[in-house]
């Protein structure tokens, strides 16, 4: 295609291409970021994740073949889509990407628009090394790496969530060095915010909130044993969620009763924010993978918007966030309920966080980084075609 240059003093202009999934958190901030910086995003995408929260709890061939199918049928109306956008800058490829580039590079190639894809989370990596669904050896193992391997060479950008978790994909997946950026998180702007009213939770005994997924990541059997710890203690702890590891879960409480704590399966997402508030003190990931030293995942940097005490596994992934004797208490050893009981009962009495102290990780900080991460290298955007 051949047309005329963009003036080079335009706004920049992205286009979000894909299948990505608006229901994560991750792309919502992604884009609220952009538009906050003042870049103009053309959304140009499918929704075929709506009602999976889970993705490794979709269950069964039939199941799989379905999503798939919505997968490929939504590929022909997008590209369509695509060639009638206007001029534009970048392409972004939302989570879940990796599909995505496949469908999209040789059209972004062929208007001369570079591809940026958020890589977030590795298949290969949650599906047969953190969650052990499938062994090393297993041919959907080898299949999932050959994909991955493949896809992110492809894209002109690749990020995920830290600098630790890029640095274990780039070894993992024999890319060089510096290959795979950094775009934290984050919290979105209205939904997790410090109360003026509620300090550190009501008053009475310590209210501990741990919510999430209930995957391997997250440690629940370390909370369960640690509450365990305290049982005599002045606390009521609540657990949220369900998951993978829910089973598990059950036959712990079941085996020795814990009066003190409460299990909700589902709370709806604008809720959580009153979990939090009332809450003295929440939890973090406690569990011992590789990835889960890796990341740092959404709820620490809610709960951290919220201005509530948090304790988690230390790692080098939180250290990027969390880092200095100011945070010692805030930090625990991987998969040790002894030292998450001592953390705990450590903040029976209010806790002040020097919030202050901390980064920005509002929306307009994640677009700042993420046009950062654009802005690098020898890729000169304001594509040119016939459109």
């Amino acid at each position: 295609m051949s047309g005329v240059d963009r003036a080079a003093t335009e706004p920049l202009r992205i286009v979000l291409w894909g299948t990505c999934d608006m229901g994560k958190p991750r792309v919502r901030i992604l884009l609220d970021g952009l538009h906050a910086n003042g870049i103009e995003v053309i959304e140009c995408r499918a929704d075929v994740w709506s009602g999976i929260l889970d993705k490794s709890q979709v269950k069964g061939m039939g199941r799989w073949l379905r999503l798939l199918a919505r997968i490929a049928l939504a590929y022909p109306v997008l590209l369509w889509r695509y060639l009638r956008l206007p001029p534009h800058d970048w392409v972004l490829l939302g989570y879940p990407a990796i599909p995505d580039i496949f469908a999209i590079r040789l059209f972004a190639s062929l208007r001369r628009v570079p591809v940026a894809l958020d890589w977030f989370l590795s298949a290969y990596d949650t599906v047969v090394m953190d969650r052990r669904i499938v062994g090393r050896h297993h041919p959907l193992a080898w299949g999932l790496w050959a994909i991955e391997w493949l896809a992110v060479r492809l894209a002109d950008r690749v990020f995920m969530d830290t600098k630790t978790h890029a640095a274990r994909m780039e070894r993992l997946f024999g890319l060089r060095s510096g290959r795979c950026g950094r775009v934290w998180v984050g919290v979105e702007d209205g939904v997790f915010h410090r109360s003026p009213d509620v300090a550190h939770g009501t008053s009475g005994p310590l209210q501990v909130l741990f919510y999430g997924q209930f995957i391997p990541l997250h440690g629940v059997p370390t909370i369960i044993e640690a509450a365990r710890l305290l049982r005599d203690a002045p606390i009521q702890w609540l657990l949220i969620g369900r998951g993978q590891e829910a089973s598990r879960t059950r036959a712990m409480l079941d085996a020795d009763p814990l009066p003190r704590l409460r299990w909700l399966e589902w709370v709806d997402y604008q809720d959580l924010t009153r979990h939090i508030q009332a809450a003295g003190l929440c939890l973090g990931i406690f569990g011992t993978s590789d990835k889960a030293a890796s990341v740092i995942p959404n709820k620490v940097f809610q709960v951290l918007a919220s201005g509530k005490p948090v304790v988690t596994r230390d790692s080098p992934a939180i250290r990027e966030l969390l880092d200095g004797d100011a945070w010692s208490d805030a930090l625990v050893p991987a998969g040790d309920p002894a030292a998450l009981a001592a953390a705990v009962k450590a903040h029976v009495s209010p806790h002040m966080l020097p919030l202050d102290a901390l980064p920005s990780f509002t929306p307009p900080a994640i677009g700042r980084q993420l046009l950062d991460l654009l802005a690098c290298g020898d890729h000169q955007p304001r594509a040119s075609d016939d459109h």
